[in-house]
């Protein structure tokens, strides 16, 4: 039993007639009749009274519900692989560093919820270490970050956007000044200070401020807990730009001028490996995204 027979059979009942049944599957009459009796001959059963008036017999009856349901479980089953392999349908699990959570991903999910309202999204907030693991791992299938800490050779890595690096304080804090302010800080100035290490503060290491590091007097992974600290004045850190809220009432980012320091945030996914048609859109879609709304 061939689907191409059973659609054959429904022309005939749509269409009330094997002429007309013809014309729409684009085949001759005679085609189309040879089809129906090659059905007729798997069922051992005639479906339609003798003649060309497409009349059904009692087993013809009995048999049109039952295929017009398994056609369109086929149709809606074919939709949906359609549909999926254009990257309209599934799910996809992305991971980013929470500075673009809060900053950058809201925008370009936005974008893409419009185009592809059906696609499932998964998001994970880490830190760079994390966001890279479970991209490595497979657990997620695209990730947005630094990809410092990332061998090369595993990712496919795409930048989107260079992130300046500068010094976070109270606003009361001496360090802010109008020199500061205009021109930025250097690193020889923020000696004096406590300083706070928190991930990001990676990004000093092999330049002369990695001395910063060095000297911590508090270590805090989580952005809360970081912020937390700096606005009850225990010291002062770095921090990239898009870390740094935007509204901050108590808290001022200042440039660090020398070392001058950016962070490549990019998205990337694993070399050599093919992600699924809803993943490869967002990819797509993300790079665009930035280029027309972000400099770079």
């Amino acid at each position: 039993m061939k689907l191409q027979q059973l659609r054959h059979f429904l022309f005939v009942v749509e269409e009330g007639g094997f002429r007309v049944a013809a014309n729409r599957a684009n085949r001759t009459q005679a085609a189309l009749s040879a089809s129906i009796k090659e059905l007729e001959k798997t069922l051992d059963q005639r479906l339609f009274e003798s003649g060309n008036k497409a009349t059904l017999t009692p087993f013809g009856e009995s048999c049109l519900p039952k295929i017009q349901q398994f056609i369109s479980v086929y149709q809606a089953f074919e939709e949906d692989l359609r549909a999926t392999a254009a990257g309209d349908k599934g799910k996809i699990r992305i991971a980013s560093v929470p500075s673009l959570v809060t900053k950058l991903l809201p925008s370009v999910l936005v974008a893409y919820s419009k185009k592809y309202p059906d696609i499932e999204i998964v998001l994970i907030d880490d830190n760079a270490v994390g966001v890279a693991n479970r991209l490595l791992t497979g657990e997620v299938d695209l990730a947005l970050g630094n990809c410092t800490s990332i061998n090369q050779t595993d990712i496919d890595f795409t930048p989107l956007i260079s992130d300046p690096i500068g010094v976070v304080c109270l606003k009361s804090n001496k360090l802010n000044n109008e020199s500061s302010q205009s021109q930025g800080l250097k690193w020889q100035q923020l000696m004096a200070e406590p300083f706070i290490y928190n991930g990001t503060c990676r990004l000093l290491e092999n330049t002369p401020a990695e001395v910063l590091n060095r000297k911590a007097r508090y270590t805090v992974e989580n952005i809360t807990s970081l912020f937390s600290l700096l606005r009850n004045d225990l010291g002062i850190t770095t921090l990239p730009k898009l870390a740094f809220p935007s509204n901050e009432p108590e808290l001022v980012w200042l440039n660090l001028l020398d070392p001058s320091l950016n962070r490549q945030i990019g998205i990337f996914k694993l070399a050599n490996k093919t992600i699924s048609p809803p993943a490869q859109a967002f990819y797509e879609l993300c790079v665009t995204y930035v280029q027309e709304h972000y400099l770079l």
